[in-house]
């Protein structure tokens, strides 16, 4: 009888001990998939988020040489267009709601890309005229050309939105199709990728 109890006992006990064992277990196996999930949104993607910051002509063309080469090759390009960048994005400009400082700065800045100057040897534009011109002779693209291409394969233009305020830029002014963002924008695309630039 006491060798029935005791055998009794000791199979509730190991019973108790599988079942303390098996929640532990799955309570372990949960944490360790939160942690992998957690991990694998830490995983670089496919991405290139870049800031165009230049308006220069040359530092212009090779931001969209880069985009469109990364996007050729199947990665998901954002660039964030601030400051003198925005001037690459512009179809035109308007003088009617901006006070006289913004007024100033849309007088001396480009209108569309065609204005764009060299960072080197401008010479009051002429510099940058001769850049294209060597680049059409030697059946080089042209930055439109690029820009176009960029658009066809996808490439997100996004432009900031607190450069456009402090400039007087309005959305107006700006070409079709551009998004509009912050530097929110731009850090939730450059922390998923794996190539930040900025040009």
């Amino acid at each position: 009888m006491k060798e029935n109890q005791m055998e009794k006992s000791v199979g509730e006990a190991g019973t108790a001990n599988g079942a303390g064992g098996a929640s532990e277990l799955a309570e372990r196996i949960k944490k360790l998939e939160q942690r992998v999930e957690e991990l694998s949104r830490r995983v670089p993607e496919d991405k290139v988020a870049m800031v165009v910051f230049s308006g220069d002509l040359d530092r212009v063309l090779a931001a969209f040489v880069i985009a469109t080469g990364a996007a050729a090759m199947g990665m998901e390009v954002t660039m964030f267009f601030t400051f003198w960048g925005l001037s690459a994005i512009r179809k035109g400009k308007k003088l009617a709601g901006k006070n006289f400082m913004q007024k100033m700065m849309a007088l001396m800045s480009p209108a569309s890309t065609r204005g764009l100057g060299v960072s080197k040897l401008n010479f009051f534009g002429m510099g940058a005229k001769m850049l294209r011109a060597m680049m059409k002779k030697q059946g080089v693209s042209s930055l439109e050309e690029l820009m176009e291409l960029a658009r066809e394969l996808g490439v997100r233009f996004v432009s900031c939105d607190m450069s456009q305020q402090v400039m007087g830029i309005s959305d107006g002014e700006l070409m079709e199709g551009v998004e509009f963002g912050g530097v929110g924008t731009f850090l939730g695309e450059a922390l998923r990728a794996r190539t930040a630039l900025f040009i």
